[in-house]
């Protein structure tokens, strides 16, 4: 619940202080205490000579799976399901340029060669095909589900009882672009038999149909889907023990990475010491961290890592500066400094702004560090810009909650897809990544592609849509929800449903975005993608698993940064 309290506050750049009343969230402390200061859990610590023996299984499991690819050269649709599991196990990452060569040849034998499809006539194929090729960005047609039809131009019932099939179809469907009638029929028709027959299957077509329901391939985290798909897919008879094995160490050897990673940014966070310094603000690195590892897991991006769960800790931070405690006046204040970005600055703000303000220049001096060392250094400009951007649009928000201004949906979204810190974050992911992104390529995110929208539509009416209830009990400027309401005329019920549409209609443009040709390349906008994902998973079900961990994120975080697979 929301409070109001009389707290002590020292003037701008004086030592008088007087009695402010300031907004509280009533935040709980972070869950975690001081837990990742120690980075190897117990059952996964082991010596530099298991390291290494570990990292010889690898190897060798590698070359064994990339023989499996080469055998089946000459007929690459057999080789469909093993770059799926591939997929699924988190290990793709070791296989790239196979998989892309697998891939290729598909696209050229089935749908240039050919012209058709004639070749493939089961729907559980048929379909994953699709997927596949989609998410690699070839634009296949979605005619290949026609023949898959009755008379009447719906899908044929025949197809009801196709169990792996629907579920093949279901997660097909994801992938779809406008104007694809014959996949939102495929999705209608998929979904609406899986929930009928989902409580009648035995396992493990029963958690995989369940959990796919639930969340579905397409807009899964990468990390957090790996970690369930180990265990589903090693339910499976007949399952392919080689990438088992390989998809286990390969985890556990990441996470013992990540883990390492999250002690050096916890050790980072306590010297700051928010937490006494400003208790108002959400203690949330680990969330952070988990958050960004969503969006990058590999073991040759941790500077991007870095770079972005310290951007996403001081940014909560802002936000709760701007939105729970700062004063209008001192909200001004704050604005100009960091508009100037200098520290000659700091002086003219109360103290509790101080502290962050140092904080912020610090990291950028850090990031400014890192990439003159790699000859990068024109990346800070993007970085920086970004901040202040982002700063800009949360005073926008305070001052219409101060002017008591009711901003038409247009005029919201304008502000509030900026707040969400999406463009914010996938610049400073681009700025954080290696030699691959290019001046460009900055450019082009900087100036708010199609992709970038879709993804801050997605990711501010999701966050709206669950928060809308708790911020209007306490003072807070309006939400997507309250605008949508006043402009359309329309009850709570209808807003949230066309809000949704709105974030179904944005998939829609994401999936078009992620297609050949592709603006920049598609490492980049995968990293866009996984930052959709992130908001898919976290802000679902009608919450914010951010702000309150402890309803269902903890147990997402001890799966992915705690406990090692078995």
């Amino acid at each position: 619940m929301s409070q109001v309290s009389a707290i002590p506050s020292s003037s701008p750049g004086k030592g008088r202080s007087h009695a402010i009343e300031r907004r509280s969230a009533g935040y709980h402390p972070s869950i975690w205490g001081d837990y990742f200061l120690k980075y190897a859990s117990p059952s996964n610590s082991v010596d530099d000579g298991h390291d290494q023996e570990a990292e010889q299984e690898i190897q060798k499991l590698k070359d064994e799976v990339k023989r499996s690819l080469y055998a089946n050269a000459d007929k690459p649709l057999l080789n469909l399901d093993m770059i799926d599991q591939i997929q699924r196990l988190g290990i793709a990452h070791h296989f790239v340029s196979e998989i892309d060569h697998v891939l290729t040849q598909l696209n050229e034998t089935c749908f240039v060669r050919n012209n058709g499809d004639r070749d493939i006539d089961d729907l559980y194929t048929a379909a994953l095909l699709f997927r596949l090729l989609r998410q690699h960005g070839y634009r296949i047609s979605c005619d290949i589900f026609n023949k898959f039809k009755d008379a009447s131009g719906k899908f044929s019932e025949k197809h009801a009882g196709n169990v792996r099939g629907l579920l093949s179809l279901y997660e097909a469907s994801h992938l779809s672009v406008h104007g694809e009638e014959v996949i939102d029929q495929a999705l209608s028709f998929s979904s609406t038999h899986l929930e009928s027959i989902k409580e009648q299957l035995n396992p493990p077509l029963a958690t995989q149909v369940r959990h796919a329901l639930k969340q579905t391939i397409r807009r899964g985290i990468p990390r957090l889907e790996a970690r369930r798909y180990i265990s589903m897919y090693e339910e499976e008879p007949s399952h392919n023990e080689v990438l088992i094995l390989l998809a286990k160490l390969d985890f556990n050897r990441l996470q013992k990475q990540h883990q390492e990673e999250l002690s050096d940014l916890a050790r980072w966070w306590m010297g700051l010491d928010f937490k006494s310094k400003l208790p108002f603000a959400r203690d949330r690195l680990v969330e952070g961290y988990f958050w960004i590892l969503g969006v990058h897991f590999e073991p040759d991006l941790a500077v991007a890592r870095g770079m972005m769960t310290k951007v996403i800790a001081l940014t909560s931070v802002l936000d709760d500066i701007y939105d729970v405690y700062g004063t209008y006046e001192e909200l001004e204040l704050f604005s100009q400094a960091i508009q100037r970005w200098d520290i000659d600055c700091i002086n003219e703000l109360p103290g509790y702004m101080q502290v962050f303000y140092k904080a912020l220049i610090d990291v950028y001096i850090e990031i400014e560090e890192v990439l003159a060392f790699t000859g990068r250094s024109y990346r800070l400009y993007y970085a920086i810009e970004a901040m202040k951007r982002q700063a800009r649009c949360y005073f926008a928000e305070a001052k219409w909650l101060h002017q008591q201004h009711k901003p038409t949906m247009d005029e919201y979204m304008s502000i509030a897809q900026v707040s969400s810190g999406y463009p914010l974050l996938a610049i400073t992911s681009f700025v954080g990544m290696p030699e691959t992104v290019t001046k460009d390529d900055l450019d082009w995110l900087f100036n708010d592609p199609k992709i970038l929208k879709a993804s801050t539509v997605i990711c501010r009416l999701m966050d709206d849509l669950s928060t809308h209830k708790f911020e209007q009990s306490r003072q807070h400027a309006d939400s997507a929800m309250q605008c949508y309401m006043r402009q359309h005329g329309v009850t709570e019920r209808e807003a949230e449903n066309d809000l949704r549409k709105q974030v179904e209609d944005a998939w829609k443009d994401m999936n078009e975005e992620c297609l050949r040709p592709t603006a920049v390349a598609m490492p980049l906008l995968m990293g866009i993608l996984n930052l959709t994902r992130v908001m898919d998973v976290l802000y679902k079900d009608g919450g914010d698993h951010y702000t309150n961990p402890h309803i269902s994120l903890k147990d997402h975080i001890k799966s992915v940064l705690m406990d090692p697979v078995q």
